[in-house]
């Protein structure tokens, strides 16, 4: 080995001993175009930024030239320092940097270029729109060769379909295509934990169009299957009978769920879960579908799925206590039955899963509505839910006959109770008799 790589390689391990990567550039390469008698030129790929670069060499300094990090002159060879591949999300063949625009001229000057090598690839640093075209196009779109650019970072089909979303837009077909092709790969190399950072920058109105498209290109089969698979599952949509999948109407309820409770990205991923029980919990009866215990049920595969997905602990409990009570509010509940849903922890947000759900079905809210009556009697005391004179007393106060009047009379001293109006029964003598008297001079 000659003296100039032999330094360069102990370059290069001072750089790994404080904690970086580094390493020669095909250095078989470099030695064989090296001209005899011309000053060392090495080319070195390394994740140090040019500010550490100077800590650790205070003789390196900036350059012009692209995609070079930084230069460095020492005992007379030249150094050039071009970013590392250090993307969890690339294909193994791309993470090693083994050209360089250097070594590109050398190969063309002595005719040994492959046309196929042309236009190599050099890593450098990532902005979140690195490898796009501008979005200012309209369309969503991979540059050069979508294939190839999507192989130097999988994470970029994610990030694609969360543009996509969150700006509604459509991406590009050939970028679509690349995307297809790519998905298994995307699921083989790019952690689960990067994937879930683009996911939780689509904002929350958006995410039922972001799972779709995730469903579409097939990522979805890959990183939650039992989401995917409620596409075979098959349930009444609502009183006309009509079937829908359960994966159509869970991300429908998804896109209606912002429109009461905008921004709110835990309540609309609950409702990505809210029916993933069924998958387990289905049973045919007759011809028809039925999910006994499919809230306990998709709560429990829930907690698995988010685990997997690395959520924090507390979010996990909050996405699964959400799951296993979307139902109570569905049904036309009792005053008791209302006061035990309030004692629920995030009740609000059942509440807006159940109305999500019931537009998603066009469905009917008749039980919907009896409970959001009676929630707002929830609000009054217990002593507060009957007025201070019954019907009979009403009559004998006011002198009147029994009629529609006299339940008008009660509901308004009822109100004028609970607004602090009237607090005892003298009192509520005289709102009658007022209330009497407005109602003839009427």
């Amino acid at each position: 080995m000659t003296l100039p790589f032999k330094e360069a390689f102990a370059l290069c391990n001072t750089i790994c001993r404080n904690g970086h990567e580094a390493y020669v550039v095909n250095a078989h390469l470099q030695k064989k175009s090296h001209t005899p008698g011309a000053p060392p030129e090495i080319d070195i790929a390394t994740d140090l930024s040019i500010d550490d670069l100077i800590k650790l060499f205070p003789q390196a300094h900036t350059t012009k030239e692209p995609y070079v990090t930084g230069v460095l002159k020492e005992a007379g060879v030249f150094y050039r320092f071009y970013t590392a591949d250090v993307v969890e999300g690339s294909h193994p063949e791309t993470t090693i940097c083994r050209l360089t625009p250097r070594l590109l001229e050398k190969l063309d000057a002595s005719g040994e270029l492959p046309l196929h090598m042309a236009c190599a690839y050099m890593p450098r640093s990532r902005e979140s729109c690195e490898g796009f075209h501008d979005l200012e196009s309209g369309l969503v779109s991979f540059v050069g060769l979508p294939d190839e650019t999507l192989r130097r970072n999988y994470l970029l089909a994610v990030r694609a379909l969360r543009f996509a979303a969150n700006f509604n837009i459509p991406i590009e077909p050939n970028t679509w295509m690349a995307i297809v092709r790519g998905a298994n790969r995307l699921l083989d190399y790019v952690p689960v934990s990067d994937i879930m950072d683009e996911w939780r920058k689509v904002e929350a109105e958006n995410l039922g169009r972001f799972v779709r498209m995730l469903y579409d290109g097939l990522i979805l089969h890959g990183l939650i299957p039992e989401i995917a698979a409620l596409s075979r599952v098959k349930q009444v949509r609502n009183d006309t009978a009509a079937v829908e999948t359960v994966l159509d109407h869970t991300l429908e309820a998804m896109r209606r769920y912002p429109e009461v409770l905008p921004f709110d990205w835990y309540g609309t991923m609950a409702c990505l879960f809210h029916d993933v029980g069924k998958l387990f919990a289905a049973e045919n009866l007759d011809g028809r579908w039925i999910f006994h215990q499919h809230p306990l049920v998709g709560a429990k595969v829930a907690r698995k799925i988010l685990t997997r997905l690395r959520f924090e602990p507390e979010d996990i409990d909050l996405i699964c206590h959400l799951v296993r009570h979307h139902m109570r509010f569905s049904y036309m509940l009792t005053d008791k039955g209302v006061r035990r849903f309030r004692s629920l922890d995030e009740y609000p947000r059942l509440i807006e899963m159940a109305r999500a759900s019931i537009k998603a079905r066009d469905g009917n809210y008749a039980a919907f509505n009896h409970n959001m009556k009676i929630i707002e009697r929830a609000d009054t005391p217990e002593d507060m839910l009957e007025p201070l004179l019954n019907g009979n007393e009403i009559m004998d106060f006011a002198g009147l006959k029994p009629g529609p009047l006299v339940g008008l009379i009660r509901d308004a001293l009822l109100q004028a109770q609970i607004a602090g109006d009237v607090g005892n029964v003298p009192e509520a003598v005289e709102f009658v008799c007022r209330y009497k008297d407005r109602e003839r001079i009427a």
